[in-house]
């Protein structure tokens, strides 16, 4: 067998750094391509809505009229997608319900509608009516939370970064979400939470489903008296929930949970688990080792949070809250922040979960605690009655999720 000469390895490690560059440039290319592709879908869905929308309000066309086009179009167009009766509803759906927003010149009463003849294809960006022409990354960052804490159910006004999380949202969460909402903050709240973490399908329906928007923010902490960065305390506050169910679950027995257990069934669903706290997490270790001055110590869980840009440890407790459990993970924290924390990383933040807390027992015992930390309650699904366990994922569907 010829020996290769260090030259041609050369040459061939060229060519795989190469190839890598090239690679990077097509990634980024289809990203491109398949954002404006969804951009330009939705647009497409918005018209065509809005053409059936307006010839049906008006009865120029009869009840049998989708199913009568969407037929024709199958015949004419081979192999085309998106375009069933069920679909075409959807898209009158979605054109009725942002109707108000892109378009709120339009009679949104329906009372009095003209006859459509063609459609016309809307352009979105010319519809804001408050677009921020010059704005730098740093302005647009602020606006992220703005966004989402800020916004007044009521109002209809745009902004750039509204307008750039809508057009990343598939048409399918867009649909999921009219069906399922009826609050205009509360299906902002799901847009820019998709758009900004990427969410899939299936995991935007777990998020809906656990009620991630009345759920975010409610956990009980010392976050707005221990993070002194606003845009970390508003990220921290939204992240975490006060109660989280946790599919992949199984507890035997209720009134004796084996710590241990739990912890071995949440590692073997990390993916899972870091799904239902909300995306942007990287999983670091469980029985994370901490050596303090020779004597070393075990971490449950420890995660990193990607735009917190902090470590963030978790404690499992099988029952109740009790009030020392937070003077060991306040000494944890402090570990972590003295050995593990990169000096341009923020502070470390700590959750205990807990099987059941006391809400004022909880308050008193993290007023005067200098580490940022929250308490929050979990739950397997075998726990909710019929009726709720019934709205959750199956573990098939967990299992194709993962």
């Amino acid at each position: 067998m010829r020996k290769i000469s260090q030259r041609e390895q050369s040459i061939r490690q060229n060519y795989i750094n190469e190839v890598k560059k090239i690679r990077e440039a097509i990634s980024i290319c289809r990203y491109r391509a398949a954002k404006l592709a969804n951009g330009e879908t939705l647009r497409l869905y918005y018209s065509v809505g809005k053409f059936i929308s307006l010839n049906t309000r008006n009865a120029k066309w009869g009840s049998g009229a989708l199913k009568s086009i969407s037929n024709q179009l199958q015949q004419e167009m081979p192999g085309l997608t998106g375009f069933s009766e069920g679909n075409m509803r959807k898209m009158r759906l979605f054109y009725e319900a942002w109707q108000p927003v892109f378009e709120p010149q339009v009679e949104s009463t329906f009372s009095v509608v003209p006859v459509v003849e063609q459609i016309e294809l809307i352009d979105f960006r010319s519809t804001l009516s408050n677009i921020i022409r010059s704005q730098g990354v740093n302005e647009l960052e602020r606006n992220e939370n703005q966004a989402i804490t800020n916004r007044s159910p009521l109002s209809n006004e745009l902004d750039e970064y509204d307008l750039q999380a809508f057009l990343k949202v598939g048409f399918s969460i867009h649909s999921e979400l009219i069906a399922h909402t009826q609050d205009l903050s509360e299906r902002w709240f799901y847009i820019h939470k998709a758009a900004r973490e990427f969410w899939g399908f299936r995991q935007f329906q777990l998020q809906l489903r656990n009620n991630l928007y009345r759920q975010q923010g409610s956990m009980p902490s010392n976050f707005a008296l221990t993070i002194p960065d606003e845009k970390q305390r508003q990220v921290a506050m939204q992240t975490f929930k006060e109660d989280n169910v946790l599919d992949f679950l199984v507890i035997e027995n209720p009134d004796l949970v084996d710590e241990l257990n739990v912890e071995e069934q949440i590692v073997k669903n990390v993916k899972n688990f870091m799904m239902s706290l909300g995306g942007e997490f990287a999983f670091m270790g469980e029985q994370y080792r901490i050596i303090v001055n020779g004597k070393e110590r075990k971490l449950d869980l420890l995660f990193y949070h990607r735009r917190m840009r902090c470590l963030v440890a978790i404690e499992l407790k099988g029952g109740e809250f009790q009030p020392e459990y937070a003077g060991k993970l306040n000494y944890y924290l402090s570990a972590l922040d003295s050995l593990v924390k990169l000096p341009e990383e923020n502070p470390s933040i700590g959750i205990l979960l807990c099987r059941d807390k006391d809400n004022t027992e909880v308050e008193f015992t993290l007023r005067d605690m200098s580490k940022p930390m929250g308490v929050a309650t979990y739950r397997s699904t075998n726990e909710l009655p019929e009726m709720y366990r019934n709205a959750l994922p199956s573990d098939e569907d967990l299992k194709r999720l993962m």
